[in-house]
């Protein structure tokens, strides 16, 4: 069993969701919220997945709203409107497992669900182009749990910490961490210690902690 949250400020959205989630036997709706503030309050561990509006009304940041979510222990699916290109990027950047618009049908997002809370990635054809424009190839690209195990380590945490918060045993979150510091170092900039690490974080923008 799957247990999802939903954050939406569209009401209609969050009862045709709740009613259509309410129908697929491996799927549990948790709760649902107008923001991640809200969500986060009523439960501070909100489930499997969240399924995230990328703008709410709040007008609060995407990337930190994903980067607070993933922190909880959640991995998060983003769905917008309209394909954002730039905010596209930026939630993958901050640990977001997938990123639909709302032209897809509900099949379609359930399928995504699943594939995100298997530890997959699901992400519409219009976010691929615009990584594939992405201005920046010497940033790595880190999975969602690679991610939250350095944000966690990297913000002082020892390694048992950063896999509790995570979601990992420690092996695997050291795996995480050897992995992450391979990439940084095939692409040209070499990260050995734990200061290397939290100045990566830093420079790439990866540093959304909740506040």
């Amino acid at each position: 069993m799957i247990s999802v949250s939903v954050v939406d400020d569209d009401r209609m959205l969050l009862d045709g969701l709740s009613a259509w989630l309410s129908q697929v036997a491996d799927l549990r709706l948790g709760g649902v919220a107008r923001t991640v503030a809200e969500l986060l309050e009523a439960n501070p561990r909100p489930g499997d997945v969240v399924v995230l509006d990328l703008l709410l009304a709040d007008r609060s940041d995407p990337a930190d709203n994903v980067a607070r979510l993933v922190a909880a222990g959640s991995r998060v699916l983003v769905v917008s409107v309209a394909p954002q290109a730039e905010h596209g990027i930026d939630v993958m950047r901050a640990g977001s497992s997938g990123y639909l618009t709302k032209d897809n049908d509900l099949e379609t997002l359930t399928a995504a669900i699943r594939e995100v809370a298997a530890g997959g990635t699901a992400y519409s054809p219009e976010l691929a182009f615009a990584w594939s424009r992405d201005a920046d190839p010497d940033r790595p690209r880190l999975s969602a749990q690679e991610r939250a195990v350095v944000m966690a380590y990297a913000s002082g945490m020892t390694l048992a910490a950063a896999a509790r918060r995570a979601g990992v045993q420690p092996a695997t979150a050291k795996k995480y961490l050897d992995r992450v510091k391979e990439k940084y170092g095939r692409s040209g900039r070499p990260t050995y210690t734990k200061l290397d690490l939290a100045n990566r974080v830093r420079e790439d923008g990866l540093s959304r902690y909740p506040h």
